[in-house]
């Protein structure tokens, strides 16, 4: 709890310090349009993988598969679609890397390992294609 109160209080002072180095090295409107091109750019390929994600899940769901990566896959592009929302570069690019494919591919063991660990003494059961 003590490391995500402390993400919590870091994030916005290095948001605002990469806004305002940015306001000084190349302008304040060219920061505001950099900042609402990434917010453009991350929405588009919200709903471009947003989309991809949902149709891989009914596709799971219609073959009477568990849907887990492309669960793990929907729940990445929530929180990148969250991160695009915020105001500022680190969380901008954040938010487009998790929107990537290739990304989202390489952060799965690392939410399974995670859903597993956190669920292990409950009922819920973590169901992946690797055996």
């Amino acid at each position: 709890m003590r490391k995500f109160l402390f993400i919590l209080l870091l994030v916005p002072i290095v948001e605002i310090a990469f806004v305002l180095l940015s306001g000084k090295l190349i302008g304040a409107w060219w920061t505001i349009a950099c900042i609402l091109l990434t917010g453009a750019l991350g929405i588009y390929l919200l709903k471009k993988e947003g989309l991809k994600a949902k149709q891989s899940f009914q596709q799971s769901m219609r073959q009477g598969q568990p849907p887990g990566f492309a669960l793990i896959d929907g729940i990445l592009v929530l929180v990148a679609g969250v991160l695009l929302i915020l105001p500022g570069f680190l969380s901008d690019l954040l938010g487009i890397l998790l929107i990537l494919k290739p990304v989202r591919h390489a952060l799965r063991p690392l939410m399974i390992r995670w859903l597993k660990k956190k669920y292990q003494t409950s009922n819920v059961v973590v169901y992946t294609h690797d055996a």
